[in-house]
Order: structure tokens, then sequence, then C-alpha cells
């Protein structure tokens, strides 16, 4: 069955034994048929196919779905950011960033970021994603250069704005996306890959601002300006790639052939009883069993408490290296360090989880880690400037570990095209809410302590913490209910209900 079959054309799901070989006889070059028979192969049935075909078929789609993706989301948190290495080298002098204005243009990103992100899911599912999120990023590249000739406070604000209505769309674009590819327990280590790309920026951002420093002066131009400029025109070019390069979803991929298709198609619906927890129409029903989904609020509530060190870390550590007593080219290379721990530490969780087939424990392991590291930053009055930093790779490492964690554990416990789009759109939409948070909470007349924003921040690592604690005990819960057949009376729903219920339906099994 192709995966691109209309829904009253679909053959009825295969039987899940195994199916023995047909054995043929094949002519010879002469026309006649061969004494010996040679094995037709029949079509597998769901999660029976050739381990060594699957193997091949995992590679190409890694090799196709995540490099352009992995280099999108650089550039589109390069250019959120870049923001907080300009302030360090005399953005704030040259446009009065003073008092709580720097707050504002961090905030004001947000807004339109929270608001779009739903919507722009629900446009992505009717469109070509290489055509619409390379469209994006082309706008966000002009917006970013358009920053570097600002000359007012109020021009930046405005083009923050913008910033975020562009950006909107492009990470739980990807999520969507690339979680129709994977099944569950593979998606963890990918979207941990995947999320490196923050920490790559963030470091390859210090590494930029401290080489482009040198270009300050240039063409009458100061060095915060070139930052915006080239970092903004090498957006574009990336964008102008991706609309070549970004692949469509599996039913209309060109880069897998159709045998391929249903290979892919074959180990995706013996994942979860993906075959039967299906949403593929958007109705009034769907719209009901999405925003009524408990695990989609706690997992929102999950990504946003643990996300407010991601944003904390990025937008602030620059300034805050530099207030620890470093130069600021100096603070800006020091990011680095920081960055490339944190990448290891994704990547070694990412492994674990997914080996394990587990996520709650690494993320209340994360909490810990950063706690830890909080606490010393909240008493560091006797610390020295090395334990300081210390302290802010520890809050950088528990931080990084939890997000891409949180964001897999929703996507694996949600099934269906339109519950896949929406879920994982309002989590990203409502998980960024922490970004506002971090914006307005490390308040400058605090420096160099912040008081505020250290406290702020470890009591929503734990607000995610003890949301993680109450999703986990949830989908046990609701394992074994579904388990002792307590969950059976759905099935005696309308067809079209039962069709049409995603993860709701009783066949499917939550990842804890």
């Amino acid at each position: 069955m192709p995966l691109n079959a209309p829904e009253d054309e679909r053959a009825p799901e295969a039987n899940p034994t195994t199916t023995p070989a047909v054995a043929a006889f094949t002519p010879n070059e002469n026309g006649a048929s061969s004494s010996i028979p040679k094995t037709k192969p029949v079509a597998a049935p769901p999660g029976v196919i050739d381990s060594h075909a699957e193997r091949r078929l995992l590679r190409k789609i890694d090799l196709h779905v995540y490099p352009i993706l992995f280099i999108t989301y650089i550039m589109s948190f390069l250019d959120r950011i870049n923001i907080s290495n300009a302030r360090i080298q005399g953005m704030t002098e040259e446009l009065n960033l003073y008092g709580n204005r720097f707050n504002i243009a961090l905030f004001v990103y947000f807004v339109p970021y929270i608001l779009l992100e739903v919507p722009s899911n629900m446009i992505l599912k009717r469109l070509r994603p290489a055509y619409y999120l390379s469209s994006l990023m082309l706008c966000w590249a002009v917006i970013n250069m358009c920053m570097g000739f600002v000359t007012t406070y109020e021009g930046l604000v405005v083009l923050r704005f913008f910033l975020g209505v562009f950006e909107a769309g492009v990470m739980p674009g990807i999520v969507y996306l690339t979680s129709m590819y994977y099944k569950r327990h593979e998606f963890q280590t990918r979207m941990s890959f995947f999320f490196c790309s923050t920490v790559i920026s963030g470091a390859f951002g210090g590494l930029l601002a401290y080489v482009i420093s040198d270009l300050s002066g240039r063409q009458g131009l100061a060095g915060w300006r070139w930052i915006f400029i080239i970092e903004g025109a090498a957006t574009a070019v990336v964008a102008i790639a991706s609309a070549f390069l970004i692949v469509d979803f599996p039913e209309h991929c060109q880069f897998l052939k159709s045998e391929e298709k249903r290979q892919l198609e074959l180990r995706l619906a013996d994942d979860g009883a993906g075959s039967l927890a299906r949403m593929d129409v958007l109705n009034a029903y769907a719209c009901r069993r999405i925003l009524t989904d408990w695990k989609v609020w706690l997992g929102s509530l999950v990504y946003m408490g643990v996300g407010i060190t991601g944003y904390a870390i990025t937008f602030f550590m620059p300034t805050i290296l530099y207030e620890f007593g470093w130069a600021a080219r100096f603070a800006q290379v020091r990011t680095i360090p920081i960055y490339a721990a944190s990448a290891v530490g994704m990547l070694f969780v990412a492994y674990l989880s997914d080996r394990l087939k587990h996520r709650y424990g690494f993320i209340i392991l994360g909490c810990a880690i950063s706690t830890v590291g909080y606490v010393m930053l909240l008493d560091q009055g006797n610390l020295s400037r090395e334990a300081k930093y210390g302290a802010l790779m520890l809050v950088s490492i528990g931080g990084f570990i939890c997000a891409p964690v949180a964001l897999t554990w929703l996507s694996n416990n949600v099934a269906g095209h339109w519950k896949h789009s929406l879920a994982s759109a309002i989590q990203v939409a409502l998980g960024n809410t922490a970004g506002i948070i971090a914006a307005v909470i490390f308040r400058q007349e605090e420096s160099p302590r912040y008081q505020t924003g250290y406290g702020t921040s470890v009591a929503m690592v734990w607000v995610g913490g003890v949301a993680a604690s109450l999703l986990f005990a949830g989908l046990l819960i609701e394992n074994r209910m579904r388990d002792a057949g307590k969950r059976n009376e759905r099935l005696s729903c309308p067809k079209e209900e039962v069709e049409n219920m995603g993860d709701y339906h009783p066949s499917f099994r939550f990842t804890l």
C-alpha cells in the first residue's frame, strides 16, 4: 500500500504474522523455466522487513532529512541570539540600550513567535516543506541584515518583532516533519543531534563575534553591525540552497523509491500501533481529541520549565562572562567550551535514552545538574571566577540535556498526522513562553549577581520537573489500563472516529 493512497482505497492491514516467501520458477536465457526455484519475496507485514534493507533505508533517511535542517536551525538560532553578542560589542552605547530596553528587545521577539507557531504548522501540513521553510528563512535573513543598519532603539524593536514572525514556523515545523520518518525510540538520538545545532550556533556565534570585532570601522560601520550583516547574508545563502534540499513528507518525498516508501510505511505501522492510531482528518472530533489531551498540555509545561535555561544561557551568557571579569572579545570565546560540554552531554543522554527506551529519568537528571549550578551562582559571593564559570557550565549542561528529551517525549506519545502537527506546535509555542520569562528576569540593576534571574530559573526548572513527574505517572497508569482492556469501549465509537483517534486508540502504548 503506497503512503499516498487515498483513504478509501487503502488495503486492510496485514496480519502481523510471518509470511513465508513464495517459490517461483524464473525463465532461463532460452525462455524455459529453470529447474532451480528462485525465491520471490512477498511484501512483508508490519515490522517484518529485511534488517539490512532497513538499515540502508534508515541511513538514507538520515542523510537526506537532517543535514539541511541542522544547518537551517543553526542559522535560525544564531540570528535569534546574535543580539547578545552585539550587546557587548558597542550596540548598547549606540542604541542607548540601558535600563530594561535590552530586555524589551528580547521580549518582543516572542510575542509573534508564540502566537504563530500553531497556525504555521497548519499551513505546513498543506504546503511543500522545502518551499515554505526556505521562504521563511529568506525573510528573516533580510530582517537580520537590516538590524545591521538600524539607528534607533525603536527600529530595533520593530525588526525583532518581525524576526519572531518569520522564525515562528521553523522549530515546530522541523519537529513535525522529522517525526514522520522515524520510530519513536529512534527519535531521541536524532532530536538531540538536531538540538546540538543550538549549542553549535551559540559557540559559533561567540567565535564569529570574536572574529568580526576586528571589522569595526570598516565602511564606517561598528563591529556589532557587521555581526548582523554577515550572519544575515550567510542565512540568505542557506535559504536559497534549502529550497532544493529540504525533504517533503514521506508520502510525497522524491528521494525514496516506491519500495523504500513501502518499507518505511511498514516499519512505522509496527511502532506503537501506528497503523491503527491514525489522525488523517482534521475535523471537530480530531480538534476535541487534541485540545482535551492532558499529555499535550503537561508536555508543553515540561518544555516550558526546562527550556528557560537554554534561553537564559544564550541571551545572557556573553554578558555574564564579561561581568566575571573577562574582556568582551575573550568573553565571547569562553562561551565555546560551555556549549561544547553541553553538546556532549546531550548526545550521551540521547544515546542512553533511546537505548533504554525511557525519557522521564533523564529529564530529572538534567534538572538536578542545573540546580547544582544555579545554587552555586545564587551564592557566588565567595566563589572564584573559575568556580562561577564551572557553575555556569553545569547550568548549561543540565538545561540542554532536558530540552530535546522533553520535545521527543511528547512526540513519542502522540499519533497521527494532524496530532503530530498540532501537538508539536502547541508544545513549542507554550514552551517558548520561557523565552519571554528569560528575557525579563535578568535585570541590569541586579548585575552581576542576578538573584531574580537565577532564582526564577531554578524555580522554573522544577516546574518542569514536577510536570514531568505527573506526565510519567499519567502515562504509566494509562498503559496499565489499556493492557487490562479498560479502554476497549472506545472501539464501539462510530467507525469514522475509531479511524481518526490517533493515540486515543486503545491499541497505542505510551513511552515513559
